[in-house]
């Protein structure tokens, strides 16, 4: 005799929940129809709030094992930086060209380094080492400050590395395959160096990574996939119009301003916390995911043929770095005038070297 009897109730109430979520999958993709005859603006909406919701759950891994100037350089990136790299990859798989993304990664690290980092000082002020006064009121400089200093320090070294690496191969005018592994490969490597450096850290602290971080993963990997879908999509409609319309004339522009939003709500949250560190690192970490791993990607799909403004860029991105080199690493902190200067710098930047 079949003991299925006694499960009958089980099965009804296990078919009862399948139709029910069958109906609402049916309804949420009725929904989801519905939003996307709304497009551009549903594919808008979809990827601005992955995006800040990616930000928020990357922030929390900073309570499960990852700290100060590691968390901005090997994680807050990815929360900032994964929309450039799903612009990359959508451009690159969709056929665009290459000098759009050449452009997109150029107006995202000088907006990194000069008005993502140079308004917070200007409204909060960034202290990465506090004043000597501040030193013999309070406290002196610790020893976790002082090493976050010199983290931030090989951060910023990076940066010339980075940047000069792309120079160096752009210089014949192209970016094939070979030089896209190259670029991808330097900054895979730089990201190892950091993964060992946290397990270093751990270590020494005597601690282990949460198993929860897993869960967090499993989280962002979905975000990302919302990112990449509202980003294909917008990258289609874009394609769509043709030449004559300037948001397809200036696509690489404009989407390089529009892919800091992100990374200007990271910025700002973290120069309002008093974590300066941070708001350093998350920056020029994000341009190293630009420069070089956007443009490598972009590579290893298409020859980027390397557009005229690439250099000037370039100068502008290692004139930068070098003032921020300075000041972290001779006087602790970026000085409001400073924070004035390189907001002003950002829109000189825009109209006279790419807009103009």
């Amino acid at each position: 005799m079949s003991n299925t009897g006694y499960f009958a109730p089980l099965f009804a109430y296990a078919d009862q929940a399948a139709a029910y979520c069958g109906a609402g999958l049916q309804q949420l993709s009725g929904w989801y129809r519905f939003a996307e005859a709304l497009d551009p603006w549903f594919s808008l909406a979809l990827f601005l709030v992955c995006s800040m919701l990616m930000v928020y759950r990357l922030n929390v891994l900073e309570r499960k094992g990852l700290e100060g100037t590691v968390l901005g350089t090997l994680v807050m990136p990815y929360a900032s930086g994964f929309p450039n790299l799903m612009f990359a990859f959508s451009l690159g798989r969709q056929g665009g060209s290459g000098s759009v993304i050449v452009e997109n990664c150029i107006v995202n690290n000088v907006t990194n380094l000069t008005l993502l980092i140079g308004l917070p000082a200007l409204i909060w002020t960034l202290n990465i080492i506090p004043s000597r006064s501040a030193q013999t009121v309070h406290k002196p400089v610790s020893k976790l400050q002082r090493l976050n200093t010199l983290s931030l320090i090989l951060t910023l070294v990076a940066l010339f590395f980075f940047t000069g690496a792309l120079w160096a191969l752009g210089r014949d005018g192209t970016l094939d395959f070979s030089d896209g592994l190259v670029l991808v490969g330097i900054f895979l490597f730089w990201q190892v160096l950091h993964v060992f450096d946290v397990l270093k850290y751990n270590i020494h602290q005597r601690r282990s990574l949460s198993w929860t971080i897993m869960v967090d993963a499993l989280l962002v990997v979905a975000l990302g996939a919302g990112i990449l879908h509202g980003i294909d999509r917008l990258v289609a409609w874009v394609m769509a119009l043709g030449p004559g319309f300037i948001l397809y004339d200036q696509l690489g522009i404009l989407s390089g301003c529009l892919m800091v939003l992100p990374n200007a709500v990271l910025a700002a949250y973290y120069a309002w916390a008093g974590r300066a560190d941070i708001v350093y690192s998350s920056q020029v970490g994000d341009g190293h995911i630009c420069i070089p791993m956007c443009i490598g990607l972009f590579a290893l799909f298409s020859v980027i043929q390397v557009p005229d403004q690439m250099n000037m860029g370039i100068m502008v991105i290692l004139g930068a770095g070098l003032l921020h080199l300075f000041f972290v690493s001779v006087i602790g902190r970026l000085p409001r005038i400073m924070g004035a200067l390189l907001t002003i710098a950002y829109g000189a930047f825009l109209y006279t070297g790419f807009m103009g």
